[in-house]
């Protein structure tokens, strides 16, 4: 049985002559196996701990020999064992949590005498330099050829990056790297993204650009990518289009969505408030969703996109009189913040008011409205913002709301207006 992690012995006497710890672990392997104790010549099970310094190590005696175990945060990849005899604290940090588990339960049976078949032992021999390094933090694969397929990535790994490698699906063995903030899997075949890339707890920059993906899911939205991701790059792959829930990723400064089919933007995008970049250059959006307006950018490349001339004279009325207990219902819910979700609405229902479009007077409307667009100047939401257009225009269509026929009137009677002076 053989471990990887940081260790520091500490002497419980220390304190006893006015004197601390360095309190800083060294990178070692730890190994549990038989050795002849030169004394008494008898066998026994040892805890063996090798670090740079030291390759040949220290031996510790096992059987009968732990006082304690303090395992609180195992799940960390931290635990301390306590020996009698040296009167020492082993306390081990940064190791995988599996394979911690895994040793202490050995070194509990090494401490009961146990030497049967289930106490998996390993020979007491010195490590290898290149054992007892320190974690690695990143790693770049670019060629099929250097991709491991028979050893797994390094645990410590909070950069990795697979490209060119013609991957079909995202690797298993890289949804345990913990401690992940960055996975570049651009350049590759990958067609769909499995919800368990939501458990990387740390991730907060996501590229795979030039892949095949064809959509994005909601339960990545609902992850917890939703408190950690920052950086989203899906440029170059098959998007139709992003689900409602995707605006759950609230913490998002960079998205890029260059050339895709999308054939709109998030409903409710303009609740990204954090966003600062955006890009969705070469893609089939005829126009810009409502809440656009609310973004504030540093950056913004529309470019590409076949956006139309709205006429705010052209509209599509999708208005029931007299509104339906539902329609009312709805408004109510949104219009009076009264809290929902599926243990109090069907969740149709609660996907329906995810959808609520915003009037401009401020009310909500649902499937009930008048609906038309107008052209907005994107500088009015962003800093700097790249031509729309070879023509040099700055301008795109929004699309616009009305819960009633008084408030498009409202409108209309703004726009004759402006047109006047």
């Amino acid at each position: 049985m053989k471990l990887q992690c940081d260790v520091e012995v500490v002497n419980r006497m220390l304190p006893t002559y006015g004197m601390k710890s360095r309190g800083k672990g060294a990178r070692a392997v730890l190994s549990i196996g038989r050795h002849l104790d030169k004394v008494t010549q008898r066998t026994n099970i040892y805890l063996l701990i090798c670090t740079a310094k030291d390759k040949a190590g220290s031996k510790y005696k096992l059987k009968e020999n732990i006082e304690k175990f303090f395992t609180w945060f195992v799940e960390e990849g931290k635990a301390t064992v306590r020996l009698k005899e040296p009167a020492v604290d082993v306390c081990l940090s940064k190791a995988d949590a599996n394979s911690l588990k895994n040793f202490l339960s050995a070194a509990r049976l090494a401490h009961r005498g146990s030497e049967n078949d289930t106490l998996p032992l390993s020979t007491l021999t010195p490590v290898r330099a290149r054992d007892v390094e320190k974690p690695k933090k990143k790693l770049t694969i670019v060629s099929k050829k250097d991709y491991p397929l028979t050893s797994n990535f390094p645990y410590s790994l909070e950069q990795l990056q697979v490209s060119y490698c013609k991957l079909s699906r995202v690797d298993m063995r890289m949804l345990s790297l913990k401690c992940l903030r960055r996975l570049d899997l651009s350049n590759n075949h990958i067609k769909k993204l499995p919800a368990t890339i939501g458990d990387l707890g740390c991730l907060a920059e996501l590229v795979l650009h030039n892949n095949h993906l064809e959509a994005f899911s909601e339960a990545l939205c609902l992850s917890s990518l939703r408190r950690t991701l920052q950086l989203l790059d899906l440029s170059h792959n098959c998007l139709q289009g992003l689900p409602a829930q995707f605006c759950q990723l609230r913490e998002m400064v960079n998205l890029k969505l260059d050339h895709n089919r999308l054939l709109r933007l998030p409903f409710h995008i303009g609740q990204l408030s954090k966003l600062r970049f955006l890009s969705a250059a070469h893609n089939k959006l005829p126009f810009l969703p409502g809440n656009f307006r609310q973004l504030s950018l540093e950056n913004l490349d529309l470019f590409g996109n076949p956006f139309a001339q709205p006429n705010p004279l052209d509209h599509t009325i999708q208005l029931t009189f007299p509104l339906t207990l539902q329609e009312m219902a709805s408004r109510a819910v949104i219009n009076l913040r009264i809290p929902y979700g599926p243990r109090v609405l069907p969740a149709h229902l609660c996907r329906e008011l995810e959808l609520a479009k915003a009037c401009d007077c401020g009310r909500a409307c649902l499937g009930s409205y008048i609906q038309t667009a107008v052209n907005v100047n994107l500088h009015s939401v962003s800093h700097t913002v790249v031509l729309v257009d070879d023509m040099g225009g700055t301008e795109a269509p929004v699309q616009r709301h009305f819960c009633s026929l008084t408030c498009y009137s409202e409108f209309l009677d703004g726009c004759l207006q402006r047109s006047l002076r």
